[in-house]
């Protein structure tokens, strides 16, 4: 504080006002100072906050008769983080869940903070021959109440089986895509790619994924995630390019 030196008062004194004034101010640039490095740390905890991911469906999200570390969401996590993305993946699948049934849930299943959802839900509509118009429009609402709340979304589709005919598959796996386009999500359009059907990949029950199944699967959707949380949290997710 050379630079700063106190004026004599008028009776000729030594200016004693005017040390009480270099004292003040330096007392402010000192609050001015830990304001400026408190501010820097909160910005630096903001941005080093993780993308907080809920991954939001049925068995095939909640991981059925799997332990939890290779469940869809933590090996998807696993992953992610792998390839240089800061985020944190919540598991939010309830086995046997149904589109309505996710609906009823999508409030408190994905808490404040959630930045991204995965909606993957449907395929136990179509195990119990559920009307798709009415799949589509739990899906759809589910969908909304995200966007209202500026979540961003992602939807995983789903295949139908045979047993219900072409004409009821051809309108139940129309759902996804028409529903991305009318809401502007992406759409992954089958979470079970490369795994649907083949033996070494599914359980006894031969629909859900074994450990090896779930790995299928992520090695499928990450990399369709990935250019969404570059594009969309880019300040946020820390790629390795």
């Amino acid at each position: 504080m050379a630079w700063f030196r106190s004026r004599p008062g008028r009776s000729g004194g030594k200016g004693t006002r005017g040390g009480k004034s270099e004292n003040g101010v330096a007392g402010l640039l000192l609050q001015f100072a830990a304001f400026v490095v408190i501010g820097l740390a909160l910005a630096s905890a903001v941005e080093a906050a993780p993308v907080r991911i809920v991954a939001f469906g049925d068995s095939l999200t909640a991981g059925f008769e799997l332990p939890t570390a290779v469940a869809f969401p933590t090996v998807l996590e696993r992953r992610l983080r792998a390839d240089g993305f800061d985020v944190e993946v919540t598991n939010a699948g309830v086995s046997g869940d149904t589109s309505i049934g996710g609906l009823a849930r999508i409030d408190w299943s994905t808490p404040e903070g959630t930045d991204l959802v995965i909606v993957e839900l449907g395929a136990n509509d179509m195990l119990r021959g559920a009307p798709p118009a009415e799949t589509a429009q739990a899906l759809a609402r589910i969908v909304e109440r995200l966007q209202e709340r500026k979540i961003a979304v992602v939807l995983a589709g789903m295949r139908s089986i045979g047993n219900w005919g072409d004409a009821y598959a051809k309108q139940f796996e129309a759902i996804y895509a028409d529903l991305g386009k009318r809401a502007g999500v992406p759409v992954y359009p089958f979470f079970l790619e490369g795994v649907a059907g083949d033996r070494e990949l599914t359980l006894r029950d031969g629909m859900h994924p074994n450990k090896a199944g779930v790995e299928k699967m992520v090695a499928g959707f990450a990399p369709f995630l990935e250019p969404i949380l570059a594009e969309r949290f880019g300040a946020r997710a820390r790629t390795t390019n």
